[in-house]
């Protein structure tokens, strides 16, 4: 039955939409919509120089252009996934790319700090895409189809942060930093004006209220405990500004969940989190983020530092941004065969193999770093193992979980994905910051930074083992149940 299966709008109760469209064209709309806001999300990183000069601010004030868009995105990820479910997927993936659009345009005409930083928030939101995206795809695409085609846009998120370094380097060292902007809007306009066309009405909802107070919560306690880690770099982390922000942020999830548990319209319903499923797929999505989003900001920095320290390689900004490209390239070459490799294999499996591959790409750096040969090889480690195991995130995280809880469920995974991400940046920051020889880092910086990666991705090879084996139908969601619901109304 599966391969005749037809899509949910096929069926004669759905509601009528005025045309059909291949899914091709629909996966199409999707990635170009996540790679708009990826590439944006890490655009800004290798200007982060030219923003302080431009702007007369300091480090620390231009590194808030990456927090500003960390905070909103944790924040606005989960709310938007949820509200997908609940309204409409096609109808909150319009609305989040014009928002992304806004944003962008508020940054390409900005010329203040405090101006950039606000239009970095409104961009954060952007971050809903995902789990929208996953959701649409699951609703749409027919049950072969649902694996290889959520393991392509869960890639898209690495590849786009790839490709936005080097577009970012490329752009501000020959254009100008307003062009890092007004290049994604263009493509994030084009991504909405095609989602209006071509993506059709969603037959899955899950009709509810949103808790607003839970949402206040959240939004507090993740804010918190992202501004506490982002400022240990300035404070320390045994600074007590530091650790109340963190220990204040803590505090405020756990009054969150206890809110949720309570609540009969709860935004994230804690059952579901407690699947065995979900919450292992969340564990290993944080350690792979703690250690992917290390290599995106030690990579070209170890590079760019001058021969005379006795390990840099004296690369410009461009050529220090192309040590990701291997990284890139392979995120994209796995994620597209993510269908053929779940089918075969199963997502655990993907999961488990693709977080021991990126533990050896950083385990070779920790050992192996004298030539530039070195850095390039651990990147493509890197990215055969980060496209693997995020393609994997992607479809366990949409097999543990109904259908109406798709949206709010990928949403959740992307934001423990980020707060990963978020503590293993700044634990290698400071790394780098502690070691510092005649005003340069030192080596022994880096190395640590490796070691550190190499250990929250053996670890995440390890949770991977936690995830019910028996989930094998993560590689190719159920399709029937999703049409009973849809029929039903439920």
């Amino acid at each position: 039955m599966a391969a005749t299966l037809q899509p949910p709008s096929h069926h004669p109760h759905l509601p009528h939409r005025t045309h059909d469209v291949h899914p091709n064209v629909i996966l199409a709309v999707l990635c170009t919509a996540g790679l708009a806001y990826s590439v944006l999300s890490s655009a800004v990183i290798p200007a982060l120089p030219t923003f302080q000069h431009a702007l007369h601010t300091t480090v620390t004030g231009a590194g808030w252009l990456l927090t500003a868009f960390l905070l909103s995105a944790s924040v606005g990820t989960s709310v938007i996934g949820r509200l997908g479910d609940m309204y409409g997927k096609e109808k909150l993936l319009l609305a989040t790319l014009l928002i992304l659009a806004a944003g962008t345009l508020l940054a390409a005409v900005s010329n203040s700090l405090g101006l950039l930083i606000v239009a970095r928030v409104v961009q954060g939101a952007g971050g809903g895409i995902f789990p929208l995206a996953f959701s649409i795809a699951r609703d749409e695409f027919p049950r072969e189809r649902v694996a290889g085609s959520i393991g392509l846009m869960s890639s898209i998120l690495g590849v786009g942060g790839g490709l936005g370094m080097l577009a970012g380097a490329l752009i501000s060292e020959h254009l100008g930093w307003h062009w890092l902007f007004w290049i994604p809007l263009v493509v994030t306009l084009l991504a909405a004006a095609a989602t209006w066309r071509w993506i059709p009405e969603s037959p899955v909802k899950s009709p509810g209220h949103v808790n607003w107070l839970a949402v206040a919560i959240m939004s507090l306690g993740i804010s918190l405990l992202l501004i506490g880690i982002a400022q240990t770099t300035v404070w320390g982390w045994g600074s007590g500004r530091s650790l109340a922000l963190i220990v204040g942020g803590l505090v405020g999830i756990a009054l969150w969940v206890m809110v949720e548990v309570r609540s009969d319209h709860p935004l994230v319903d804690m059952t579901m989190m407690r699947i065995r499923g979900v919450w292992t797929t969340n564990l290993a999505a944080f350690l792979i983020g703690g250690g992917m989003y290390s290599s995106f900001l030690v990579f070209p920095e170890f590079a760019q530092l001058p021969r005379s320290t006795g390990f840099g390689f004296g690369a410009s900004v461009v050529v220090s941004s192309l040590y990701l490209l291997p990284s890139a390239v392979g995120m994209g070459l796995l994620g597209s065969a993510a269908g053929k490799i779940a089918r075969r294999y199963g997502s655990r499996f993907a999961l488990i193999a693709g977080a021991v591959i990126s533990a050896l790409g950083f385990l070779w750096s920790a050992l192996q770093h004298g030539h530039p040969y070195d850095i390039l090889i651990s990147s493509a480690a890197l990215g055969i193992g980060i496209g693997l195991s995020f393609s994997a995130l992607g479809n366990l995280i949409v097999g543990a979980v109904e259908p109406h809880q798709t949206g709010v469920a990928s949403g959740m995974n992307t934001v423990m994905r980020t707060l990963g991400g978020a503590l293993g940046g700044q634990l290698s920051a400071t790394f780098i910051a502690d070691n510092v020889l005649h005003g340069l880092p030192s080596l022994s910086g880096f190395t640590d930074t490796y070691w550190m990666a190499t250990g929250f991705l053996a670890i995440a090879a390890l949770s991977g083992f936690l995830i019910p084996a028996a989930r094998r139908a993560a590689a190719a969601p159920v399709a029937e149940p999703r049409l009973a619901e849809a029929v039903s109304g439920r």
